[in-house]
């Protein structure tokens, strides 16, 4: 960083496009927010027993056999438009997750929800980050939950700890 009298700058990649403002940036997380939820979040909104919405799988027949959240409803994208109004209430709010991070699945489908007069969140990390978590998924044959990823979340004593924050 080079500092004159009047102006200071920056040699940093990182900084090449200066940070917003505090208003902004406080705006614009604030957002973010409102829009999605982390699977830590949805994972202990479930196990409390009145999570106060309804899991979305947006994912294909083929994923949703290979696992999924227990407890999640199974609609994929394509079929949101004829089918949410007989599975969803539109008066509960509706988080939706797809594959992963990689994967925009769970925001065409958060996408179409809204269309149509959904409240609506996406999970982030979708059922990759879920299962890397150590979180249970379902199948026909069962329930099975892997060990945390330690590059996900911290070790612990249980089978997850949460993070923290």
């Amino acid at each position: 960083m080079t500092t004159t009298a009047s102006t200071t700058t920056h040699t940093s990649p990182a900084l090449r496009v200066p940070p917003a403002g505090p208003s902004e940036a406080a705006a614009f997380f604030a957002a973010r927010l409102a829009f999605q939820a982390d699977v830590s979040d949805v994972h202990a909104s479930l196990a409390s027993g009145a999570p106060g919405f309804v899991l979305v799988d947006s994912r294909g027949s083929a994923g949703w056999e290979q696992g999924h959240i227990p407890g999640a409803v199974h609609l994929p994208t394509a079929g949101i438009p004829a089918r949410a109004p007989q599975l969803l209430d539109p008066a509960v709010p509706v988080i939706t997750y797809c594959w992963g991070p990689g994967c925009d699945g769970a925001t065409r489908a958060a996408l179409a929800l809204a269309r149509l007069g959904y409240r609506v969140k996406e999970m982030i990390g979708g059922i990759e980050y879920w299962i890397r978590e150590g979180f249970a998924t379902e199948t026909a044959a069962g329930t099975e939950a892997r060990p945390a990823d330690p590059l996900t979340c911290p070790a612990g004593p249980d089978e997850y700890t949460a993070c923290g924050c």
